[in-house]
């Protein structure tokens, strides 16, 4: 898609509908425009040179480049059959998937790393984030139900190293988002807040600012800033998966000891409630009927 004119060489094609339709709908300049890294040329800089020149103005205040997504290394593609969709994430019936992922776990992994570093998905490296989040999760819990019986009077030296790792996480987020690095600091404060915990610290080595602050700040983080906070729809969602794995796990003991009344009687007491058993050479699998 070049060719040359009186001006130089052009790249005509889809970049005109994008100036047409965000002129329309978000004004002569917005925000944020997001993308691959692969657009950015001849895409994004058409955008730019035909926006200007329409509206006299630049049309974007921030341009957001991702990287790309691969699974095992393997760049992700229709054509290649490693395509993984969100719902098959949560569900688990995809081939290259191990388990079902949450969604919390699935962000989570993906806030793990830059949004222009290549992200690369496997289950080792989700099994891992999983783990990571629910210590993370974990931490959180006991950090909102500590109530320390003192404080310092003063700010020492624990409290000059909570202070720091709280800058930074504002500091790299305010750093083009690196997500990655304000995990790094969650963490560094998950191990200070367990020690608390076990008594390795005391958080009465704290003056009362200081606490609230942690308190306050690693809420902002995990519940509004990136987001994390497991809601109670999705707790309910994960054991309702969970419960349906125990039972059939419990339904393949019954029907491998061929008492196939008893296999029956709990297939049909899951269709009456809405959930149907389907029984298949790799197993038996449910959804909601």
């Amino acid at each position: 898609m070049r060719w040359n004119s009186p001006w130089g060489a052009g790249f005509p094609g889809w970049h005109i509908e994008c100036s047409a339709m965000s002129k329309k709908y978000l004004g002569d300049t917005f925000d944020i425009h997001g993308g691959g890294l692969d657009l950015l040329f001849p895409h994004h800089e058409c955008e730019i040179a035909q926006s200007n020149g329409a509206n006299g103005n630049d049309p974007v205040r921030y341009w957001m480049h991702c990287n790309m997504i691969t699974i095992n290394g393997q760049k992700m593609g229709k054509s290649l059959g490693n395509g993984i969709a969100l719902s098959e994430f949560f569900s688990g019936d995809h081939a290259l998937l191990a388990q079902a992922y949450g969604p919390m776990t699935v962000r989570f992994f993906m806030l793990q790393a830059h949004y222009r570093s290549t992200l690369d998905f496997s289950n080792e490296a989700l099994q891992a984030a999983d783990k990571g989040y629910q210590r993370l999760m974990n931490a959180y819990a006991l950090l909102k139900d500590m109530k320390p019986a003192g404080f310092a009077t003063a700010p020492g030296t624990e409290a000059t190293e909570i202070n720091k790792l709280l800058d930074e996480c504002f500091d790299y987020m305010n750093d083009d988002l690196n997500t990655a690095e304000v995990i790094s600091r969650l963490f560094e404060l998950t191990k200070k807040i367990n020690s608390y915990k076990e008594g390795h610290l005391q958080v009465a080595d704290l003056d009362e600012t200081t606490f609230n602050r942690l308190k306050e700040v690693f809420t902002a983080f995990i519940k509004d800033i990136l987001a994390i906070e497991e809601t109670s729809a999705n707790s309910a969602k994960d054991a309702t998966e969970d419960l349906m794995k125990l039972i059939l796990e419990l339904r393949y003991d019954v029907r491998a000891k061929k008492d196939y009344a008893s296999s029956d009687k709990i297939r049909d007491a899951l269709l009456a409630i809405g959930i149907q058993v389907k029984d298949g050479k790799e197993g038996a699998s449910w959804s909601y009927n």
